[in-house]
């Protein structure tokens, strides 16, 4: 009984986590309209205030929970503050390229840049975590490379914010995974550490009168705090996701986000879309539904043997 109730554990452990990653990619997918709203208003400016009160939500949320004592614990821990201060840096650097690319009409390009992310995120789980893909996950991960690469041509040149975007993101999963930390102490603390820079930008361009806080209309100011909230939570989804699924299952899930992206930016915003891009698209999916019949049929096969 001991064994069956360990695996049914497993099993329903697994399926919470698939289930916030794709939370997590759905959440990320509608906020490419969020920071649309915030048109007008420099990079900057939005990457401080979104840097800034997600770090005040998360805290909050820390203390209403009343684990205020762990982020001494986690600073006084040497390996474990390298760690986080890495997830600091990637994901402000990721936020900036995100924001800037999607109001500078480039919403397309930042889908690129998340399709590609999955397939940097599975190779960060081969090479450092040394995970084992079967056959048709091999051929999963050819068919959405070939997509991507169907993508890149359609520019005629090396895309390097889908590039950064990708690489730098999916560093961040592999981070995430390397850290087992809780999701809401580990983003608190990668926020606190860069806080500092984002209250003396806002303060500076406040002081300077080019700040939207309090001087737009009472609209653009509670999008610019909301910024925070709608911030944390799909990377504290994330976070939690990363801890109960493989890297490659994680990567995997995560091309539901591009795909909204690129719905968003083609439908809403009329970007072009070209035939290229639909026949990137249907390899893309096709590799999403092989590697999923090919990990659930791997995941029995061991199972069935007495492995994992």
């Amino acid at each position: 009984m001991a064994v069956e109730d360990q695996e049914k554990t497993e099993k329903t452990d697994n399926l919470t986590g698939v289930t916030i990653a794709i939370g997590s990619s759905v959440f990320w997918g509608i906020l490419t309209i969020y920071w649309k709203l915030l048109d007008g208003v420099p990079s900057s400016e939005i990457l401080a205030h979104r840097i800034f009160w997600a770090f005040v939500f998360v805290l909050l949320l820390l203390a209403w929970k009343g684990r205020s004592r762990e982020l001494t614990r986690i600073i006084k821990d040497r390996k474990t503050r390298n760690w986080v201060v890495c997830g600091a840096v990637l994901i402000s650097v990721n936020w900036f390229l995100f924001i800037w690319a999607v109001t500078g009409g480039k919403i397309v390009e930042t889908s690129l840049g998340y399709y590609m992310n999955p397939l940097f995120t599975v190779l960060w789980g081969c090479v450092f975590m040394r995970e084992r893909l079967g056959r048709w996950q091999v051929v999963a991960l050819l068919l959405a490379a070939a997509g991507v690469m169907m993508l890149a041509l359609e520019y005629g040149e090396i895309p390097w914010i889908s590039l950064s975007i990708a690489v730098i993101f999916s560093l961040y999963g592999f981070v995430k995974k390397k850290v087992s930390l809780d999701s809401i102490a580990s983003l608190t603390i990668e926020t606190m550490l860069v806080t500092p820079l984002a209250i003396l930008y806002i303060i500076y361009i406040q002081a300077a009168g080019n700040g939207h806080l309090g001087t737009g209309s009472w609209r653009l100011s509670l999008l610019l705090i909301l910024s925070g909230a709608i911030t944390a939570v799909p990377l504290l989804l994330f976070a939690e996701g990363a801890k109960r699924v493989s890297l490659s299952t994680l990567g995997f899930a995560q091309y539901i986000s591009p795909t909204m992206q690129l719905f968003i930016g083609v439908g809403l915003y009329h970007e072009p879309f070209s035939h290229m891009h639909f026949l990137s698209f249907c390899l893309i999916w096709s590799a999403i539904i092989i590697y999923t019949v090919a990990s659930m049929r791997y995941t029995r096969s061991l199972r069935s043997r007495g492995v994992g």
